[in-house]
């Protein structure tokens, strides 16, 4: 799989380079602006990931109708790679070459994105806010300076984990199940440095996308008599491993990572095993839980609500992936406002690793994003979040999640 993945990546980077395009940037007119991106839109995972796109595509809708940008109405075209990375190569050829879109933007997925990063820099085409918060996105800055993720660092994020055992449960015994592959690694090791030799990390288990439950890594992970157990899991797996540790009558201390922090993970499980399985689990956050009736006044909360009733029919707005969407979609209008009227790949970039931007609404209070043309994490901090009677709580200050 991967050899022919790699063979796949390296005829469209020789294509890239052949055919670079000449004069105007394709994908922008006088008054429209089209871009492309790529989800799972099908498949076991599109429950999870397809709002992301239909969120983005929501705020776009609202952004058209209030003028667009310089008058410019943006199209947003989806492609469903049914979170296979050999489609993402495919999707985002046919997007680039076929359709001519102006950027890729907030397409899902680690091994997705690095699969098609090569391909997209030879082209010199923006890959911009995609959903990865992997080391080897934010690393390879130099080597790949057409593409920026959207979601806080992996490695930060375990690393808040490690530091908030090291310092309330010392003694911890804990289990790790992480996904095979950037993801979760980064979120393992991160957990173990934050964790600065307090706590023990006592067993760890992988899955891979193709396993079809976590029963057994959940069952090898108990016999560790760990006392806590880590997830670093998409939400599928997440649901899977806390019903196997159920199953099997084991009640550790949860760490969810966000990923999954979706009320919709939450509640499956406790409606599957009972609210105490549920109770006192601990994730982070960046974005905020809209639909969280402490925030029925709130102007970010309100406005998702309103672009959810009049520009996303049939979306389920407790589905909270729409508002990552809108999160990433908001950005994406700032940059192309930065980037000004003469709109080129180019000021786009530029406009893009400039970025400072103060009020989003749909970030969590106090969550700024900037970028510079030295460091492209948007993200430096998040909000972490306790598990308490059937909803996400906020607890504590803002904490740093840079790796």
């Amino acid at each position: 799989m991967k050899r022919a993945l790699t063979a796949l990546v390296t005829s469209f980077v020789l294509a890239a380079g052949a055919s670079g395009a000449t004069g105007k940037d394709p994908g922008v007119s006088a008054d429209s602006i089209l871009l492309g991106g790529t989800a799972a839109l099908s498949g076991p995972e599109s429950a999870y990931y397809a709002p992301v796109a239909k969120g983005a595509q929501a705020y776009f809708a609202y952004v058209n109708a209030h003028g667009g940008v310089f008058g410019r109405k943006i199209t947003y075209k989806v492609v469903d790679d049914a979170y296979d990375p050999a489609q993402t190569v495919q999707a985002t050829r046919q997007l680039v070459q076929g359709d001519g879109v102006f950027a890729i933007f907030n397409s899902i997925g680690t091994e997705h994105m690095l699969a098609v990063r090569p391909y997209l820099n030879a082209a010199k085409v923006p890959q911009l806010f995609v959903g990865t918060g992997a080391r080897a996105i934010f690393s390879g800055r130099s080597q790949y300076p057409w593409t920026i993720g959207y979601l806080p660092s992996f490695y930060g994020e375990g690393k808040t984990y490690g530091r908030y055992i090291s310092a309330n449960s010392p003694k911890a015994r804990i289990a790790v199940l992480y996904e095979n592959d950037d993801y979760g690694k980064d979120l393992r090791d991160g957990a173990k440095a934050g964790l600065g030799g307090k706590g023990k990390i006592v067993a760890t288990a992988s899955y891979e996308l193709t396993d079809t439950d976590m029963s057994a890594q959940i069952a090898t992970l108990k016999t560790s008599h760990a006392d806590t157990l880590m997830l670093f899991a998409l939400p599928k797996q997440v649901i899977q491993a806390f019903l196997a540790a159920h199953k099997l009558g084991w009640q550790p201390h949860y760490f969810v990572s966000a990923v999954s922090i979706d009320p919709f993970v939450m509640n499956v499980v406790a409606a599957s095993t009972g609210k105490k399985t549920t109770e006192g689990a601990i994730s982070t956050a960046f974005l905020k839980v809209a639909t969280d009736p402490a925030l029925a006044k709130d102007p970010g909360a309100k406005l998702y609500k309103s672009i959810m009733k009049n520009y996303c029919a049939g979306c389920d707005p407790t589905a909270l992936a729409h508002i990552y969407g809108m999160a990433s979609a908001y950005t994406m209008v700032d940059a192309l406002k930065r980037a000004g009227n003469n709109l080129t790949r180019s000021t786009l970039m530029r406009a893009a690793t400039h970025l400072d931007e103060k009020t989003n609404p749909f970030l969590q209070p106090g969550i700024e994003i900037k970028t510079s043309p030295t460091d492209y994490l948007p993200f430096e901090q998040m909000k972490m979040f306790r598990y308490s009677g059937g909803r996400w709580t906020p607890f504590g200050k803002l904490v740093s999640v840079r790796p």
